[in-house]
C-alpha cells in the first residue's frame, strides 16, 4: 500500500537513509518532507530534518532551490533543527553556482559567538566543506576559525574540544591556507592542551603539515 512520504516518515521502522533515497528518486516528495520539519509531533520534525540533511550530502543540486527555506531555518528557536541546517547549507555550498553562501557569510559565522558548543561545533566542524567548495573565502573562514581561541563558550574544556575540531578542519583544506604559518602556530600552541584528544589531533596535524611552506 503506497504510503505518503510523512506517513513513511512517522513509521519508526522506516530508516532515515531509505527515506532520502525514495525522496532522491521521486523529488516530488519533497515539499511534503520539507512541511515535515514544521510538525508539531518532534519524531516527524527531526527524523524530517535528518532525511533532508541526508539528501543534502547525496544530492545537493535537489535542495539547492530551496535554499532560502534552509537560511531561515538558522532563526530556529530549536537547536536540533538549526543545526541540521547548518549542516545541510554547508553541503549545499557545493552546487552554490549563485554564490549564495556569500550573502550570508556573517550570519553563518556569527553563529560562532552564540556562546554554545555545540553550535559552534556546526560551523567549525562544516567549515573545511565550505573552504574546499569556496576557495575565494577560504582566508576569511580561516580568519573565523582561529578566533575560537578567543569566543564564549561555558567552560574552557568546550574550548579545548572546539580547537580540536578546528585542526581537524584546518587539515582538511590546508593546502588552499595561504596563512600556513598562523595555522602551524596555532596547533603547536595546542600541544600543551590539558585534553588529550586536542593535543593528539595537534600532533597528528604537526607531523603530517609542518614542513610544509
Amino acid at each position: 500500500m503506497w504510503m505518503s512520504i510523512l506517513e513513511a516518515v512517522a513509521k519508526k521502522k522506516n530508516k532515515a537513509e531509505a527515506l532520502a533515497e525514495r525522496v532522491i528518486r521521486n523529488p516530488r516528495s519533497l515539499p511534503e518532507l520539507l512541511e515535515g520539519v514544521s510538525s508539531d509531533r518532534a519524531d516527524i520534525k527531526f527524523k524530517s530534518a535528518k532525511i533532508l540533511r541526508i539528501i543534502s550530502e547525496e544530492s545537493s543540486e535537489l535542495l539547492y532551490p530551496k535554499w532560502d527555506f534552509f537560511v531561515k531555518l538558522l532563526d530556529c528557536e530549536n537547536n536540533i533543527i538549526k543545526w541540521n541546517a547548518m549542516d545541510v547549507i554547508a553541503n549545499l555550498t557545493r552546487v552554490d553556482s549563485k554564490n549564495r553562501f556569500d550573502k550570508i557569510f556573517r550570519k553563518f559565522y556569527g553563529m560562532l559567538y552564540e556562546g554554545s558548543l555545540i553550535t559552534a561545533g556546526h560551523v567549525v566542524g562544516n567549515s573545511w566543506k565550505i573552504a574546499k567548495a569556496k576557495p575565494s573565502l577560504s582566508s576569511r573562514i580561516t580568519s573565523e576559525l582561529l578566533k575560537v581561541e578567543k569566543i564564549p563558550l561555558p567552560t574552557e574544556e568546550c574550548r579545548n574540544i572546539l580547537k580540536g575540531h578546528a585542526i581537524l578542519s584546518f587539515s582538511e583544506y590546508f593546502d588552499q591556507i595561504k596563512e600556513k604559518g598562523k595555522i602551524i602556530s596555532f596547533a603547536r600552541r595546542e600541544l600543551k592542551n590539558t585534553r588529550n584528544a586536542t593535543r593528539s589531533k595537534a600532533e597528528k596535524f604537526l607531523k603530517k603539515f609542518e614542513g610544509i611552506k
